[in-house]
């Protein structure tokens, strides 16, 4: 057994794994000029999902109101040119995300690596690779299990806040939803006029808002947002272990877990899902595909720190999709040291310091990716409608 790994098994048997730097013996040493400007924090903690989530106060989940979410999520109704759904780039067969690198939204057909635009398209791609909604109830959770659904970071550059605002942003998107034939401040108002018209959407909006007699924007971002949140995923084999099950992981997962931490990644990959919801610089890879570099969060080339849960079902990886392998994206954390950055709109002064702090072996790569694998859990709501109210192919143009 590695040496510190007993004592890594006792405080996870205990329910937490943490880190501390100050008093690790293997603490991460060579830092580099930028880590070294001040002092670092801690090594991180990681734990299991809890078991239920929460909803927000105006909008608690009920059955009526996850179902229609699920027909709202799959129709293509609430699409300018009706030939898109929320199910096109985040479908139940990728993990609620896309298996592409940049999304086809308007003007597409196929799913998946299958989907192309259409001939004499004038579309661009989606401006970023497409997150996963598995578990996205729990967005904004800190290691001490806190969280308020109403404040849930959203997207990679965090510009939402709670599934019900995030909802409402790709409908008024144009390369996404929207499309040519309305401007941004029409289509709401013509999706909410479309679903009026559908008496099945009418009597089902009656049952899951019996408080109100209208369909608004509200009610229907709120529909998207409960059948959104319902989609969890939280019985991984790590979630398991980390309950007190100590047959759910090999020695070898344990291990991949124990260098996982010691080298850094979880500074940043922290908490039940992984995440600080933090925005951090790491001159990843611009996508060829666009048509001007992606500047990220305040023109920072910083994005929002992932959540490591259920990889397997979500690659490609980074907010510009162009690491297809989980060994691609280890080794391009081993490459912040002695390498070029792999953006060369990113200086290494700019460099986030938890970022240049991280120090992966080559050796230890193949072992952390197998505790990654750990973080998937298969189990999770595949269920598609056989048809939606309006009437069109569920899930927009993918056959």
């Amino acid at each position: 057994m590695r040496p510190g790994l007993h004592h890594a098994i006792m405080l996870l048997l205990a329910g937490v794994v943490t880190f501390n730097a100050c008093h690790s013996p293997d603490k991460p040493v060579g830092q580099t000029a930028v880590a070294e400007k001040k002092a670092l924090p801690g090594l991180g903690t990681i734990d299991a999902l809890p078991l239920t989530y929460r909803s927000p106060a105006d909008n608690p989940s009920t059955t009526e109101k996850v179902e229609l979410g699920r027909l709202l999520f799959y129709d293509p109704v609430l699409s300018g040119g009706k030939d898109v759904a929320c199910a096109t780039c985040h479908h139940p067969d990728f993990g609620y995300a896309e298996s592409i690198d940049l999304s086809i939204g308007v003007n597409g057909n196929g799913l998946g690596e299958k989907r192309r635009f259409r001939d004499g398209n004038n579309i661009p791609f989606t401006k970023r690779n497409s997150q996963s909604l598995l578990n996205t109830a729990f967005n904004g959770i800190g290691p001490d299990g806190k969280y308020t659904p109403e404040e849930a970071p959203m997207f990679w550059d965090l510009r939402a806040k709670g599934l019900e605002e995030q909802a409402a942003m790709p409908v008024k998107t144009f390369e996404e939803m929207r499309g040519h034939d309305f401007g941004e401040d029409q289509i709401a108002e013509e999706v909410v006029k479309r679903i009026n018209r559908i008496p099945q959407y009418r009597q089902l909006f009656k049952s899951a808002f019996p408080e109100s007699n209208d369909i608004t924007l509200s009610s229907i971002t709120k529909a998207l947002g409960a059948f959104q949140r319902s989609l969890t995923a939280v019985n991984s084999r790590f979630d398991q272990y980390m309950r007190g099950d100590r047959s759910a992981l090999s020695q070898r997962e344990v291990e991949g877990m124990q260098l996982f931490i010691q080298s850094g990644c979880a500074r940043c990959h922290s908490g039940p899902m992984l995440s600080d919801f933090k925005p951090h610089v790491l001159g990843a890879p611009d996508n060829e595909k666009l048509p001007a570099p992606d500047s990220g969060i305040q023109r920072s080339y910083g994005f929002r720190t992932p959540t490591l849960r259920n990889l397997r079902f979500t690659r490609p990886y980074l907010h510009s999709g162009k690491l297809q392998t989980l060994n691609e994206v280890l080794f391009f954390y081993e490459d912040l040291h002695g390498k070029p950055l792999r953006n060369p709109h990113v200086d290494r002064s700019q460099l986030d310091p938890l970022a240049a702090a991280v120090r992966l072996e080559f050796k230890d790569i193949n072992t952390i990716v197998e505790f990654l694998n750990t973080l998937n859990d298969p189990n999770y709501d595949k269920k598609v409608p056989a048809s939606v109210p309006s009437g069109l192919p569920v899930g927009g143009n993918i056959k």
